[in-house]
């Protein structure tokens, strides 16, 4: 699919510059950083697409509607 080989480009686009910025300091935390910026605008998304619809937006994300509740909870989305 060449959505996700342009999603996986992003994110490594974003990594590197991350990288390089950081001129010299040990980073930390990357791995739960990454997860964390790239999971509240798909979830975001997805909920739009699905018209707002949780359920829909669950499957559409291959998830459990109760772990998408969870995730709407804690990134705080409407």
């Amino acid at each position: 699919m060449k959505e996700n080989n342009d999603i996986a480009a992003c994110i490594r686009g974003a990594l590197e510059t991350y990288f390089h910025d950081l001129d010299g300091e040990t980073p930390s935390g990357i791995y739960e950083m990454v997860l964390k910026s790239v999971e509240r605008p798909m979830i975001e998304v997805t909920l739009r697409h699905a018209g707002g619809n949780q359920s829909l937006a669950a499957e559409m994300l291959g998830i459990n509607r109760n772990t998408l509740r969870k995730k709407i909870n804690e990134h705080r989305l409407p």
